[in-house]
C-alpha cells in the first residue's frame, strides 16, 4: 500500500535507503521529494548515480545493465529512472519487476513518474511497493492548499496571517509552481515579521511587474494587445523564451484535453481546475476547436526548435504570433 507523503520525512531521516522507490504525482512535489532523496543518499554513500530517461526510442535492457554495472569509483550507487508519463509499458514493467526480485546490493533505483492515477497502477507498481516504497503526492485540495502555503510559508522563515494566506492562494488558483514562486520571491523580498493581507498583496504585485502567468491568463481570455506587452516586458526583462513557454505549453496541453473531453465538466474536476480558472478555460473553449490548440502546439514545437537552433526564424517572433493566436483564433490563418 502506498506511504503517505506525511511519513516522507520520516523515511528520509533513515540510516539505509530502501532498494526501490517510486515517487508520483504532482510534478512539482515529486520532483522536490526526489531532490530530497538525491541528497539524502549523497549522505549515506550514494556517491555515484546514473539518469535513465525514458522515451520513445528507450532500452530498458539498459535498467538491467545499468543494475549490474560495477564501479571503480562507488560502492553503492543510484539509478535515476525518470517515467515522465507514468506508464513503463509491458518491456519496462517487466525490467522494474525483475529489479524488484533480486536487487542488487549497494544500488537504489528510484522512479519518478509525473503523472499518476488509479490507470498507472499494475502489478509492476505492486511489486516495487512490496520491495519498497512507494509514494503518491496528490496535489492539496480544498482547505489542505491554504494549509500547503502556510506550511511552505513557514518552511521559507515567513509568517502570514490566514487572509494574507488567503489572497496568495488565490493568485496562484491551485498551481503549485506558482505559489512556490511566489513564496520563493516573498522570502528575499520580506524582511521580518508577519504578512498581512495589504503587505501581501503589494509584494505579490511588485515582486514581478510582468509574469508567464499573467501573459497566459491574458491570451486565454482573449486580451491580446495585453498579452503581447507583457511578453514584450518579459523579454526587455531579460527572460529566456524556453523558460517562458513551459507554463504556456502546460496550459495549452490543459486546453487541448479539456477540448477532447466527452464530458467537460467531468474533465475540469479531473484536472483540478479551480473556479476562477474554469471561468477563464471555458471562455478560451468557447473561441477555438480542439484543431486550434493542436495548431497552437504544433507552433510551440517551432518556436522550441527555433530556439534549439533546429530551425530557421526568429523564436520572439514566432512566440508573438502564437499569443496573438490564443487570444484571438480568427488571426490563425493570417499569422501562419
Amino acid at each position: 500500500m502506498p506511504t503517505t507523503p506525511t511519513r516522507w520525512p520520516k523515511l528520509l531521516a533513515a540510516d539505509t535507503l530502501a532498494p526501490v522507490y517510486l515517487l508520483a504525482g504532482a510534478p512539482l512535489l515529486v520532483i522536490e521529494a526526489a531532490d530530497s532523496l538525491r541528497a539524502r543518499a549523497r549522505e549515506l554513500g550514494y556517491a555515484e548515480r546514473e539518469v535513465l530517461e525514458v522515451g520513445p526510442r528507450f532500452d530498458w535492457d539498459d535498467l538491467a545493465r545499468a543494475a549490474a554495472g560495477m564501479s571503480l569509483f562507488a560502492a553503492r550507487r543510484l539509478l535515476d529512472l525518470r517515467l515522465p508519463g507514468g506508464r513503463p509499458g509491458v518491456e519496462g514493467a517487466k525490467a522494474i519487476t525483475a529489479f524488484c526480485a533480486d536487487p542488487p546490493e549497494g544500488v537504489c533505483l528510484l522512479v519518478t513518474a509525473l503523472e499518476w492515477s488509479k490507470k498507472h497502477e499494475g502489478a509492476w507498481s505492486r511489486k516495487l511497493d512490496a520491495t519498497g516504497v512507494l509514494v503518491v503526492f496528490n496535489p492539496p485540495q480544498g482547505g489542505e492548499w491554504l494549509a500547503w502555503i502556510g506550511a511552505r510559508l513557514a518552511a521559507r522563515g515567513l509568517s502570514a496571517s490566514r487572509e494574507a494566506i488567503a489572497l496568495l492562494g488565490e493568485r496562484a488558483e491551485g498551481n503549485l509552481l506558482a505559489a512556490a514562486q511566489e513564496i520563493d520571491k516573498l522570502a528575499v523580498l520580506h524582511q521580518g515579521g508577519r504578512l498581512d493581507a495589504g503587505q501581501m498583496e503589494s509584494l505579490v504585485a511588485d515582486s514581478a511587474h510582468y509574469d508567464v502567468f499573467k501573459l497566459t491568463d491574458a491570451a486565454f481570455v482573449g486580451d491580446g494587445a495585453r498579452a503581447l506587452r507583457i511578453l514584450a516586458g518579459l523579454r526587455a526583462e531579460g527572460d529566456e523564451l524556453l523558460a517562458l513557454m513551459g507554463w504556456l505549453v502546460n496550459q495549452l496541453q490543459l486546453a487541448l484535453r479539456l477540448a477532447s473531453a466527452a464530458n467537460l465538466n467531468a474533465q475540469m474536476q479531473a484536472e483540478h481546475v479551480f473556479a476562477t480558472r474554469e471561468k477563464l478555460l471555458r471562455q478560451a473553449l468557447r473561441r477555438a476547436s480542439r484543431g486550434h490548440w493542436l495548431d497552437c502546439l504544433r507552433r510551440a514545437g517551432r518556436i522550441d526548435r527555433m530556439v534549439k537552433g533546429r530551425a530557421p526564424g526568429d523564436p520572439w517572433r514566432e512566440a508573438e504570433r502564437l499569443v496573438a493566436v490564443i487570444a484571438e483564433p480568427r488571426l490563425a490563418e493570417a499569422l501562419a
